[in-house]
């Protein structure tokens, strides 16, 4: 992650971010890369209306990474996650090209609109809350089965943030329930957790290492509880994080979705208030990540976050449809994906997850499904680079003052 954010659009793919002022570096080759995956899914098309797809191959399209070339790649997108056909095929982005533009039959387990997103510890199971049906799918690529949780015959009361345990039990933030379900792995209701204080729980995150679990309460315009409430998994309530509603630092407007890190600190999206707020395990302020804006390292709606293996923290922002990369420092090192329906853009994203893998788990909402991405080409150092570069560009400057004078 040694450069700088590489602002990928197309004409046809993400209108909206060139009327935002996101404006692309290498738009030439951005644009050849989204039209070479067009013209590949056109000429599959073809052949599939011709009545001769069982006979041609279809042609491989380059893959869909960020930066473009010619920097080094970070960023790969890998496929999507819509439904249950997708545990049985990794479908490739031509493939699913050929299928957006041809119409697929929806199968029994489709995603509408993804809100929670989580990654067992064997990168095996993939949670996914879906607010439309009330339900949360867990689709298992191991043994190839899928499993309902909710509805039809139990549906949540909008369930929206997702969390797994040690034991890898379900907590899902219920919006309209008020509280926190939690499941076993078979789908077994275990207990409810909640507090009279709660008025709208979004956000979920478990500390396993500490046995606590994080709730962010986004709560109403007309309330004060605009805050994190930290529970122990039995559901006692320990303590809640936020000062009065408002924009000082360690207060809330809206937050929305958390994450932790290996550490145990706590980031939250302090979504109305456009930026990132980060807490350590017992609460106290340490820093914030952005502020509103349109230019890079700034936010419109900060949703879904999580954290790679090296310690970055990826944040999905819905009014930009991208999802942004920061060190830990809070230094800006790019960006990927922006708006559009292909395979690999984002129509209003909401949720994200990470794996011990660094595959990136991107919730698509208007696109009814979960985009897959693999962190590439990068190693700790990388992260590391842009602070080395500005404190060398400091002191060349530093070193030439005397000269000029």
């Amino acid at each position: 992650m040694t450069t700088m954010p590489q602002f990928i659009e197309s004409d046809s793919v993400t209108q909206a971010l060139q009327s935002q002022s996101w404006r692309p570096q290498r738009p030439s080759g951005a644009r050849r890369l989204v039209h070479a995956l067009a013209a590949v899914a056109v000429a599959g098309l073809a052949a599939v209306l011709g009545g001769c797809a069982s006979d041609a191959p279809i042609k491989e399209a380059p893959p869909l990474v960020w930066p473009a070339p010619p920097e080094t790649a970070r960023i790969k997108f890998l496929r999507t996650l819509v439904d249950d056909s997708d545990l049985n095929q990794d479908t490739t982005a031509s493939r699913k090209v050929l299928n957006f533009l041809a119409g697929e039959m929806a199968a029994a387990n489709r995603i509408v609109e993804p809100m929670g997103l989580a990654v067992s510890d064997d990168g095996h199971r993939v949670y996914v809350s879906d607010f439309a049906q009330g339900a949360v799918f867990v689709f298992d690529f191991e043994k190839k089965t899928s499993l309902k949780i909710g509805a039809p015959r139990d549906p949540l009361g909008g369930p929206m943030s997702v969390a797994l345990d040690g034991d890898e039990n379900i907590y899902v933030a219920e919006a309209a329930g008020k509280g926190v379900q939690v499941f076993d792995r078979t789908g077994k209701k275990l207990h409810f957790i909640t507090d009279k204080s709660i008025e709208r729980p979004i956000g979920v995150a478990v500390d396993k290492a500490r046995g606590k679990l994080y709730v962010a309460d986004t709560g109403r315009a007309e309330s004060f509880e605009h805050t994190i409430k930290v529970f122990d998994l039995q559901g006692k309530l320990l303590s809640k994080i936020g000062k009065q509603i408002g924009d000082v630092e360690g207060s809330f407007l809206f937050p929305t979705w958390i994450t932790l890190d290996a550490q145990g600190n706590l980031y939250v999206s302090d979504t109305l208030n456009s930026r990132i707020q980060k807490f350590d395990p017992d609460g106290k302020f340490l820093r914030v990540f952005g502020k509103r804006g349109n230019s890079p390292g700034q936010f419109d709606k900060p949703k879904g976050l999580g954290v790679d293996t090296f310690g970055n923290l990826y944040v999905v922002d819905a009014g930009w449809s991208n999802v942004q990369i920061f060190n830990a420092r809070g230094e800006m090192l790019m960006f990927f994906a922006g708006r559009g329906a292909l395979p690999g853009f984002l129509q209003n994203p909401t949720s994200l997850a990470i794996d011990k893998q660094n595959r990136i788990y991107v919730g698509d909402s208007l696109n009814h499904r979960v985009n897959v991405y693999q962190l590439i080409n990068t190693t700790a150092e990388d992260s590391a680079i842009k602070a080395a570069d500005d404190a060398k560009a400091a002191e060349a400057a530093k070193t030439a003052e005397p000269a000029k004078k």
